[in-house]
């Protein structure tokens, strides 16, 4: 099971005299920070590494959750965002994956995709965007209720679905432009830019970082966590040739705004850009709390680009930690100490990758889901005369074509059966069944439990399958 941690900071408060007190003092500003693909031995395994006022001071002067666990399954940034800002779960709040088929409009979507809206800030369909796919509200929007929307809540991610997400239907939120190179939203929430973002996004802070190159922040041999810096199975930056450091950022030529999403920097840009919307926009300086949701896309980049024992990574965290100090103390100089409440949490983990397990006589692997759509096709084909059965195998489901299904409607439950014994056959699948007999299903409880939780017929596909542990998509 996907062990998520969360650490909650709470500078002003002592739990024991919370409770004795008849006037109990609300912050007045709360900010969740999410590490995209933050696993929980993170904080231990580079803790000697640490300085004593980033992860140190969330751990040392705040409470550490050690056995929380991710009650869903599959596990993405979409729902894991969701999940932490609305206290649901995707049979309930509708975010079942990044992507899904939804079967009400007969086509594949992405969470946060909305053409009814227009990008604010840039001239490109990025902003295109809102979080009207979510059915539920978050904290933030019952925030705002409980007020009459005095509050401000504000979302802020490299990620659009990072920052639309977390921030509601109420809120506003802002994300990064990977083509224009700037920070922008979407006319869900307003008709242009603020002023103090313009400036912001006048200051070319991508361009400056991708004039210079990634070297490690300590001498290499402190790099004590970490696997040899030069592996066959990781991948380079977008547009760099190498995957050992230096990385040269200065001879990227081509979609240079997209590999600066692949460096630590993109990192501390996020955090310059919460600085600036907590200055500008007062953030904890209203008579009712705000709330301000900060997330941090790029340890996910370069998490699925070199993986969870690189250098790179152990690099990434040390400069986020450092980044997590800086705004600590901006906060305590800004908001004053005890007057701010800050949680840390991730919205998933991430597995080894196969070949590192291979590496070290562990078992794992990667299979493809397009592929594997492919294959059930010709076997429905060849079986029952059938063409086109499945539109698409995603999230670890296999989503039927209902149409076919219902024109061949005496075959239906015979061409299920026959899905699943094919994919049990599968040597990287473990068990599979129909999304709507899960409570038939003969799998475990703890797992049977988190499937119920993830699954919602609107859209899920109608049969899911359970991977061998450490075998994922290949994408």
């Amino acid at each position: 099971m996907i062990k998520k941690f969360l650490v909650l900071f709470c500078c002003h408060l002592l739990l024991a005299n919370v409770f004795s007190q008849k006037n109990i003092p609300r912050p007045k500003l709360v900010i969740g920070l999410v590490i995209d693909q933050m696993r929980w031995d993170y904080l231990y395994r580079y803790y000697d590494l640490y300085s004593a006022n980033g992860f140190k001071r969330l751990l040392g002067q705040g409470f550490s959750c050690e056995n929380t666990m991710v009650p869903y399954v599959p596990t993405y940034t979409a729902p894991g965002h969701t999940c932490i800002y609305t206290g649901s779960i995707p049979a309930i709040h509708g975010i079942v994956g990044n992507n899904w088929y939804e079967k009400s409009i007969g086509k594949n979507v992405y969470c946060t995709d909305d053409s009814t809206v227009k990008t604010v800030g840039s001239n490109t369909d990025l902003g295109k965007m809102s979080p009207r796919n979510l059915w539920v509200s978050t904290i933030g929007d019952e925030l705002k209720l409980s007020n009459n929307f005095k509050s401000k809540v504000i979302g802020i991610a490299l990620k659009d679905r990072a920052s639309i997400l977390p921030a509601g239907h109420t809120g506003s939120a802002y994300w990064f432009d990977e083509i224009a190179g700037k920070w922008i939203s979407s006319s869900y929430y307003l008709n242009g830019l603020p002023g103090w973002l313009v400036k912001l996004n006048e200051k070319k802070y991508p361009d400056q970082v991708m004039l210079k190159d990634w070297n490690t922040l300590l001498p290499g041999d402190k790099y004590g966590q970490s696997t040899a810096d030069d592996k066959k199975y990781e991948n380079t930056i977008p547009g760099e040739r190498t995957v050992m450091f230096p990385h040269r950022l200065s001879q990227i030529t081509s979609n240079k705004y997209e590999a600066f999403k692949y460096t630590p920097f993109a990192n501390t840009y996020t955090f310059e850009m919460a600085k600036a919307a907590i200055e500008n926009e007062k953030l904890g300086t209203n008579s009712v709390p705000d709330m301000l949701a900060i997330s941090v896309s790029s340890t996910d980049y370069i998490g699925h680009r070199f993986g969870p024992n690189s250098v790179e990574i152990e690099d990434t965290y040390l400069r986020l930690d450092n980044d997590i100090s800086d705004f600590l103390n901006f906060l305590d100089s800004k908001e004053g100490k005890g007057n701010y409440l800050l949680f840390l949490s991730a919205d998933h983990g991430v597995a080894h990758i196969p070949a590192f397990l291979k590496e070290n006589k562990m078992p794992g692997g990667f299979f493809n889901e397009s592929d594997l759509a492919k294959e059930i096709n010709t076997h429905i084909e060849r079986v029952f005369s059938i063409k086109n059965a499945v539109l698409l195998v995603e999230n670890y489901q296999v989503y039927l074509n209902m149409e076919e299904m219902n024109k061949n409607e005496k075959y239906y439950p015979a061409i299920k059966e026959s899905i699943i014994q094919y994919l049990i056959k599968k040597w990287y699948i473990v068990n599979a069944f129909e999304t709507e007999k899960i409570m038939n299903a003969t799998i475990p409880e703890p797992e049977k439990k988190m499937m119920i939780n993830g699954y919602n017929p609107k859209r899920s596909g109608e049969i899911e399958f359970v991977l061998k542990t450490d075998f994922f998509d290949l994408n």
